[in-house]
């Protein structure tokens, strides 16, 4: 077991943080307060390789590992989480069609994914059925040969208007979880439309929708994989959805640290600089252990997702889990550091803690993670 990244790795870090640096962190403000999708910043990360991290190279892809993902998300949200979350996204509908998608799916969409030409959604949540994904009331028919027939709608859909192609999880039987088909609409699609777009607490630079289909037309090329593949695609791109997310935490509660470090460093009370007093000597400790844990752990479930290990949803499940929960907790102790001044939004402790505050949600909540951890405990 080796904790030290290879020369490889090491190089793909200093690229996302030079990244982070100079693309997102300077504009993440700007574009929380105005609510700035920043699709030119994205395709800048696309020339990097960034929108297709563990995609074939044959269609455009890096070729790179879940590792290698880990590493890269935890530094681009050192910049901006609420970007970085969003390219996490894009990635995982670019993966479902590498993965899953025949020749000519891959050949009509990977490349043009893969340089952000077309910016994607993952449409799974529905109004109704949030973590009962399997309940899902989106369904496609057959409409001879040559097409399906989609209604429903889908909610909380990160890219909303702005995507250009939708990865939709739909019922195209009643056969329970086998019954979900993953089909791919494109923007023009007759039938297509959008609710308003969502005011959130926090992901401000990714908008945010709903998704209506009213007998929209999809070529039957446009499925991914196989008639009933669809739950089975979705979990395997939550698990991995999961340690992005996961790994996104890290570079804000990792932010929030540095911060920290630095305002306790220059902050004078009572005549000496507050990172003298133990209180906050302590608080510091444990910020920085506690980051260091979850870290270990998201490092743990990416690896176990390239080596195929058949705990790998277990171990997604825990790092998401214990990752979300403790990074969010280190950016709320960041802004107790702060003082006042954390709760400005001159300073980035506020945005912190409400970007990561979504992550103990989506990707399946934090309480069904506990759920998938219980089962898996018991071999189920």
């Amino acid at each position: 077991m080796n904790f030290e990244y290879n020369q490889d790795q090491l190089a793909i870090q200093e690229m996302a943080k030079n990244f982070a640096e100079t693309e997102f962190a300077p504009y993440a403000s700007e574009w929380d307060q105005n609510e700035i999708f920043p699709v030119e910043t994205l395709k800048k990360a696309a020339e990097l390789g960034l929108a297709a991290i563990y995609v074939n190279e044959k269609y455009g892809g890096s070729g790179l590992s879940r590792l290698d993902a880990a590493i890269i998300f935890e530094e681009l949200s050192r910049g901006c989480v609420s970007t970085a979350a969003y390219l996490s996204i894009h990635n995982m509908v670019t993966w479902m069609i590498d993965s899953h998608g025949s020749e000519s799916i891959k050949e009509k969409f990977i490349k043009r994914l893969s340089t952000m030409e077309i910016m994607s959604s993952y449409c799974l949540t529905e109004a109704g059925s949030g973590s009962d994904a399997a309940a899902m009331k989106t369904s496609a028919s057959r409409k001879g040969n040559s097409h399906y027939v989609l209604n429903g709608s889908k909610s909380f859909i990160s890219g909303g208007p702005t995507s250009d192609v939708f990865a939709v999880m739909c019922r195209t039987s009643e056969d329970g979880a086998n019954g979900v088909s993953c089909l791919l609409i494109e923007k023009e699609t007759k039938g297509l439309s959008f609710g308003k777009q969502e005011k959130k607490m926090g992901w401000n630079s990714q908008h945010t929708s709903t998704v209506n289909f009213d007998n929209c037309e999809i070529p039957i090329d446009n499925i991914v994989g196989n008639e009933g593949d669809g739950f089975k695609i979705a979990m395997k791109g939550l698990d991995g959805g999961r340690v992005n997310i996961a790994a996104c935490s890290l570079g804000g509660a990792r932010a929030a640290l540095d911060a920290s470090l630095s305002y306790a460093a220059d902050r004078k009370q009572f005549g000496k600089s507050i990172d003298q007093f133990q209180a906050t000597q302590f608080k510091l400790a444990d910020m920085a252990t506690e980051l260091e844990a979850s870290r270990l752990m998201v490092l743990r479930a990416a690896a176990s997702l390239d080596l195929k290990d058949i705990q790998a949803t277990k171990y997604c499940a825990m790092a998401k889990r214990f990752a979300t929960d403790i990074c969010s907790d280190i950016c709320n102790e960041a802004l107790q550091i702060h003082g006042g001044y954390g709760y400005l939004k001159d300073f980035p402790l506020e945005r912190l803690v409400r970007d990561l505050r979504v992550h103990q949600i989506l990707e399946g909540t934090n309480e069904i993670m506990r759920v998938i951890i219980s089962r898996k405990l018991k071999g189920n």
